[in-house]
């Protein structure tokens, strides 16, 4: 199949966009490449995440079925990827429906996210 289009990134709505580019950078050791209140990214030189600033900002719910994505990430070691997310500034939902495979946790603007054990 002939692809119509390629994805150019992934932006996130936000009440911080600074805040969720400096702990996106901290999980995943990519660069952020722009960071000022309105509008930050982190790139890995070849993806990108953009984070836009959203007035008015309502953080989803967990669990919540009218949630509209999340993110999941490989980690090598759950808790220790939980223990330091944690520390990051990422809160634990009572809502873990993973097991001893993933995780769910939350960034600081409240967006759900699992770390993954890569199988």
């Amino acid at each position: 199949m002939t692809a119509l289009a390629t994805l150019a990134m992934v932006n996130i709505d936000a009440a911080d966009p600074e805040v969720l580019a400096a702990f996106y950078h901290q999980v995943l050791g990519w660069d952020v490449t722009h960071s000022e209140r309105d509008y930050a990214m982190i790139s890995d030189g070849t993806t990108a995440v953009g984070f836009g600033r959203v007035e008015g900002y309502r953080a989803p719910q967990w669990p919540d079925a009218g949630k509209q994505f999340h993110l999941d990430f490989h980690v090598g070691d759950l808790a220790e990827a939980e223990a330091r997310c944690l520390e990051l500034g990422a809160a634990k939902p009572e809502f873990q429906p993973g097991g001893d495979r993933w995780t769910v946790l939350t960034d600081p603007s409240g967006h759900p996210f699992c770390i993954c054990l890569k199988s």
